[in-house]
């Protein structure tokens, strides 16, 4: 948050946005970070720049982890057995939160005024 303002940085924000889109509003949040990806995508404030176009790039990750494995394992086993469906749980339930403590990571260090980058995305500053 920038103290002299009262406003909350766009660094924070893009943060925050990507907790929302795994936890409150998948839809919604991830509309809403588009929008200030598309702002602030070529800031030139580094710090802001870095973490819009990080959350950004880990929301995209965050969909495929949440949505295309989970469909590529039920294209690959049967649906109609137990131990597919176990697989499914713990896939989820395990990526679901790595991702959320990766975002709470992220968001600490946007608060604390310090960059970040995701693991596997750091080279896309």
């Amino acid at each position: 948050m920038n103290e002299s303002t009262g406003r909350i940085s766009p660094a924070v924000l893009a943060e925050a946005l990507y907790l929302v889109n795994l936890l409150l509003a998948p839809g919604l949040a991830f509309m809403l970070l588009l929008l200030l990806f598309r702002r602030h995508r070529s800031s030139a404030d580094a710090l802001t720049r870095g973490h819009v176009r990080q959350a950004f790039a880990a929301s995209l990750a965050a969909g495929f982890l949440l949505v295309g494995v989970p469909g590529l394992i039920a294209l690959a086993g049967d649906l109609g057995q137990a131990n597919t469906w176990t697989v499914l749980l713990l896939y989820f339930v395990c990526a679901h939160a790595a991702l959320v403590l990766l975002g709470v990571l992220a968001l600490a260090r946007a608060l604390a005024g310090k960059p970040y980058a995701y693991p596997l995305l750091g080279g896309f500053q």
